[in-house]
C-alpha cells in the first residue's frame, strides 16, 4: 500500500470542516469588546450558557473580522454584543439592551432576541461569511 493510498484510507471516516468569517458591521464605537457566541444547539442561542460545543470569542471592539476555523458542517446561528464598557454583560435598561447587539442573517427585532431558526445560516462548504448588523437602542 502506497503512502498516498493509507491517506485516503484515513480521510474516508473524517468529518468535513470549514472556516467561518464573522464580519461586525457599524460599531459606534471602538470602545470595549466585541463578545460572540456561535451555537449549533437551539436551546442555548443566544448565550451560550451550558453548550460545551458552543464557539465564545471576545475581541477588542476596533476588530471588525474575526475567523473561526475547524467547524463541522451543519447549521449555526451566531449572537453578538457590543460590550462597550467591558463588564462581560450586555447592559439594559428596563429591560433594553444600552449597548450594541446583533445576530446572524440580521432578522428583524422584536421583544427580546430572535429564535434560533431566525438567526439560523448553514456551513456546508470550504468558507461561509456571515455579516452581522449591529443595532443600538439607547
Amino acid at each position: 500500500m502506497t503512502l498516498g493510498a493509507a491517506a485516503m484510507g484515513l480521510l474516508v471516516g473524517a468529518t468535513p470542516t470549514s472556516e467561518l468569517t464573522i464580519d461586525v458591521a457599524k460599531l459606534r464605537s471602538s470602545k470595549g469588546m466585541i463578545r460572540i457566541c456561535l451555537t449549533a444547539a437551539p436551546d442555548n442561542f443566544p448565550s451560550c450558557v451550558d453548550d460545551s460545543q458552543a464557539v465564545s470569542r471576545s475581541v477588542p471592539a476596533g476588530t471588525h473580522d474575526l475567523r473561526i476555523g475547524g467547524l463541522p458542517y451543519g447549521g449555526y446561528a451566531i449572537a453578538v454584543i457590543h460590550d462597550e464598557n467591558n463588564n462581560k454583560k450586555l447592559d439594559t435598561f428596563m429591560g433594553i439592551p444600552r449597548e450594541g447587539f446583533g445576530f446572524s442573517r440580521n432578522p428583524p427585532i422584536g421583544f427580546g432576541a430572535p429564535r434560533f431558526a431566525a438567526a439560523r445560516f448553514a456551513i456546508a462548504g470550504d468558507a461561509e461569511t456571515q455579516q452581522v448588523v449591529m443595532r443600538y437602542l439607547l
